[in-house]
């Protein structure tokens, strides 16, 4: 009986030592993925069939979690910030701030990519009708119309991504409203929930290197011109780094100058230590306490300021995701030949916005992300694969310009509150 009890000499699930996948980092293993990929759809055509049922489980998964992500992350977010309010004048600044550099950073891309236009002309062999697009002849006007569901259960069911992004935030807002009993209960379960559904989305997230062999295994199959991919592809990715360096450049330090009233030079220096830990880690929030150091020590910025504003700003300001999120989302419509009209990436620029704020802190919440901007304007998804191989490398950059706008934000505020910088 008792050698029953014993723990097993060998683990009953075997995994062969030649298959280091659980020691690798997750973007290592969609690289991985990615290149063997690449050999697959070149050399085994005729088996690629057999793989690109991955893609679809994936994809299918990857839209089954869209909503309940969306909508949880986002009531969660809101009832955790809702005594914001209490701040007063402050919180309005810091809101004021992340709307607005968001919306330049996002008009910022809109230009470029319209300017560039990375995958227009590309002969990708893509052939995609776009799916629930509303209408052609949309005007700024009516896109807020529509933000107002008649019946959000309706909405969820079709998916748009824009009523339930408006329900959630005036749901959480209003939690915030209720008396005390009530709003710790509902908090409570939403928090909870919130919980749930992300364990469910890193589960899913776990299995993206298969996914992604699936999806680019059967893209690279299709393929008349790699070279054109290839080249495309290296296209794209220089509008999404020049965008992202106009904005951490030129618009920021601008802010900085003329309404903060202090010099962006001195600040960047002084933030040299968060921004090379936020480039190298890809994460605001394991950056989050060199910058608050860095903030109040180097930069001057009171602890009363950056207590509030950093820490919310790594939670919903998210300017160099927001930035990349349209730019990828334009270029995957250029990719299909699909051409987006003014009112449509309208709704792209405010789905953009919206799922900033309501980004879910956790490995690549820009996967998700995206496709819930892809899916408001009713894009294939299926795009998400022909750029999740460079993602990784983009992230450094569009995550230190999160980390970067963070910074200077703190800095705007504190001076106009009238505190005394070292910058």
């Amino acid at each position: 009986m008792d050698s029953l009890l014993k723990t097993p000499k060998k683990p009953i699930y075997w995994i062969p030592k030649f298959l280091p996948m659980k020691k690798l980092a997750l973007y290592w293993q969609i690289l991985i993925a990615f290149g063997l990929a690449i050999l697959f759809g070149i050399f085994l055509k005729s088996w690629v069939p057999y793989v690109s049922w991955m893609g679809d489980l994936f994809l299918k998964a990857l839209k089954m979690i869209i909503i309940p992500l969306i909508f949880t992350s986002m009531v969660s977010g809101i009832t955790q910030i809702g005594d914001a309010k209490n701040l007063g004048r402050l919180g309005i600044k810091t809101f004021a701030y992340f709307i607005g550099t968001t919306l330049l950073a996002l008009f910022t891309g809109l230009v470029l990519v319209n300017m560039i236009k990375p995958g227009v002309g590309a002969e990708l062999g893509f052939q995609q009708t776009p799916v629930g697009i509303a209408s052609q002849n949309q005007t700024f006007g009516s896109i807020l119309m529509e933000m107002v569901p008649e019946n959000i259960v309706k909405a969820m069911v079709e998916g748009q991504m824009l009523p339930i992004i408006f329900f959630s935030l005036l749901l959480g807002f209003f939690i915030t409203k209720t008396q005390k009993s009530h709003r710790s209960t509902l908090t409570g379960f939403f928090n909870a929930l919130f919980e749930a559904v992300m364990k469910l989305t890193l589960f899913i997230i776990r299995f993206t290197p298969f996914g992604i062999f699936g999806i680019i295994a059967k893209t690279v199959s299709e393929q008349p011109d790699l070279v054109e991919l290839a080249t495309r592809l290296g296209l794209y990715m220089t509008v999404v780094i020049l965008g992202l360096f106009i904005h951490a450049a030129i618009w920021l330090p601008l802010l900085i100058k003329f309404i903060g009233k202090a010099n962006p030079f001195k600040h960047f220096r002084a933030m040299s230590e968060p921004l090379i830990t936020a480039f190298s880690t890809s994460s605001s929030s394991a950056t989050l306490p060199l910058t608050m150091y860095a903030v109040e020590n180097k930069s001057g910025v009171s602890n009363t300021i950056s207590s509030f504003t950093l820490p919310l700003g790594a939670t919903i300001n998210m300017n160099g995701t927001a930035l990349y999120e349209l730019i990828a989302a334009l270029f995957i419509a250029q990719a299909y030949g699909i051409d987006l009209t003014f009112g449509q990436q309208m709704i792209v620029v405010l789905t953009g916005l919206l799922a900033a704020v309501g980004s879910a802190g956790i490995p690549m919440a820009g996967l998700v992300m995206m496709s819930i901007v892809l899916t408001s304007v009713g894009l294939p998804i299926e795009g998400i694969g022909l750029i999740l191989a460079v993602d990784r490398f983009l992230d450094m950059f569009r995550t230190t310009v999160n980390v970067w706008g963070d910074t200077c934000g703190a800095v705007i505020i504190a001076k106009s509150e009238g505190e005394q910088l070292l910058v």
